[in-house]
């Protein structure tokens, strides 16, 4: 079960915790009315919510992430650092977008006694390629969520995988009408199922 931080369906909760492994994201706003189960926290390790979760003692308190057994980087060090160059000619504003995070992750993880997943740049570079054949409008990175979509489904292949709290909108640069049309197609190739269609606007920045 992927679990978004958008509004999830009423009678969710019961049918997300069954679930054998529940993945959420980032300051785990799905957590209550999208269930409490929480095995993996996929987080974004580089930029602003990477050092606003790192500095808030709240995210890690917060049961989610004190329950999951595993922390998810969706960003690959090596792929953002050959980014950094090119986002400071096309979005100068994005300045501190690559800084990258991973290592207080990992010890953030050593210390909690937690697994640390650094999802291979790999992974992105085939979503950028998946997306392609939907004509994104130019876009900076795929979501979080459709990065932890693509590895779960490289990762457990043959396992049963739902969504919730996916609305496929937030940040500008992101390219989610491609994104959407992307599940749309994994759904429609029996790969995944979907829950709900709802997802509350973010306007964080990479989420």
């Amino acid at each position: 079960m992927i679990v978004g931080n958008g509004e999830v369906g009423d009678g969710m909760a019961g049918i997300i915790d069954a679930a054998d492994f529940v993945i959420r994201f980032n300051d785990c706003r799905s957590y209550g009315a999208g269930g409490s189960r929480t095995d993996a926290v996929a987080v974004c390790n580089t930029g602003r919510p990477a050092k606003a979760m790192l500095g808030s003692s709240e995210w890690r308190d917060h049961p989610g992430v004190v329950a999951a057994r595993e922390i998810w980087s969706v960003r690959d060090p090596e792929k953002f650092a050959a980014m950094r160059a090119p986002l400071a000619v096309s979005h100068p504003d994005l300045d501190d977008f690559c800084d990258d995070y991973t290592e207080a992750f990992d010890a953030f993880c050593a210390k909690t006694g937690k697994a640390h997943v650094v999802i291979d740049k790999s992974v992105h570079e085939a979503v950028d390629v998946s997306l392609s054949a939907f004509a994104p409008a130019p876009y900076v990175v795929p979501s979080s969520g459709m990065i932890v979509i693509a590895e779960v489904l490289n990762k457990y292949a043959g396992a049963e995988v739902a969504l919730a709290g996916f609305g496929h909108v937030g940040w500008e640069w992101h390219p989610f009408a491609a994104e959407r049309q992307l599940v749309d197609a994994y759904i429609a190739a029996g790969r995944i199922t979907r829950l709900d269609g709802k997802m509350l606007v973010s306007s964080s920045h990479g989420a």
